[in-house]
């Protein structure tokens, strides 16, 4: 397949490794410092030294029918490239990040024969220096099966789900939380309080609350499991949470995910985020 991935980032990163090492026709679109850095190697360069030769191209070539278009950029930053993805011949426009907003008005921008939606939920990479560092777990998910199986023939296991707009809000509400308690885990180099937990631990339930309000289910069906808890037991969860290396790293990505996603779910529904914005950080 002819792909092209706009914000080669490490998430944007390892799908053009993965799916240029599976044999598809890779163009990573990059901006700045990663697009010269990209122009150098000519390929999307592992720490482990592996390599992987892609095309690089500092803007969309709207005339080519890519199978696939890939945004992997920040939610912010799409409205930017709409016009180009609106106006480009590609086939499928998936794009791929974190939101709690509408999905509608990337839908009707591309055309809902060609839109699709996915999450990177089992990617977790770090890029430094213009190297890359993933781990590949099980747990991205894409609306459409036939994307499912060339990401997992790729080796990123994916799974479907066919209402993504309630699988995103549940996530978002879910790793709100923990990006906030992150966040402070880094800044002062220790665990949270029980005080701490139990706040963040009303968020969470707020946040979970908040997509059931909206008229969304929540996904997959452990979470909606997680929501039925004991404040008491995801407060622990979340106090030993704080303590493990796994959320340190998390916190070193910085504060603006969760603020930006904290935003959203308060432009959702003005008045009733007191409890995530108590923890905004």
């Amino acid at each position: 397949m002819q792909i092209a991935i706009l914000g080669p980032g490490a998430i944007g990163s390892t799908f053009a490794f993965q799916l240029a090492r599976a044999g598809h026709d890779v163009t990573v679109v990059a901006r700045n410092a990663r697009l010269a850095q990209l122009q150098r190697d000519g390929a999307v360069v592992l720490a482990s030294g592996d390599r992987a030769p892609v095309r690089v191209t500092a803007a969309l070539d709207e005339g080519v029918p890519y199978d696939l278009v890939l945004v992997t950029v920040l939610a912010p930053q799409v409205a930017e490239i709409l016009p180009a993805l609106a106006r480009s011949a590609a086939r499928t426009v998936m794009f791929m990040f974190n939101t709690f907003g509408p999905l509608e008005p990337l839908r009707d921008a591309v055309g809902a024969a060609r839109f699709a939606f996915g999450f990177p939920g089992g990617v977790f990479a770090l890029l430094r220096n213009g190297v890359l560092a993933p781990q590949i777990r099980a747990g991205t998910t894409v609306g459409e099966a036939s994307w499912a199986r060339v990401f997992s023939d790729a080796g990123i296991p994916t799974v479907v789900d066919a209402d993504m707009h309630s699988w995103l809000r549940t996530h978002a509400a879910l790793v709100v939380p923990l990006m906030a308690a992150s966040v402070l885990v880094v800044r002062r180099g220790a665990g949270l309080t029980w005080r701490e937990a139990t706040r963040h631990a009303d968020a969470l339930a707020a946040g979970l609350r908040l997509v059931r309000d909206l008229g969304n289910t929540l996904r997959p069906p452990v979470i909606a499991a997680l929501s039925r808890l004991s404040g008491f037991v995801v407060t622990a969860l979340l106090w030993g949470l704080s303590r493990t290396k796994v959320l340190r790293d998390l916190g070193a990505l910085g504060p603006a995910e969760a603020r930006m996603l904290i935003d959203m779910m308060s432009a959702a529904a003005p008045g009733r985020t007191a409890a995530l914005q108590a923890i905004r950080p």
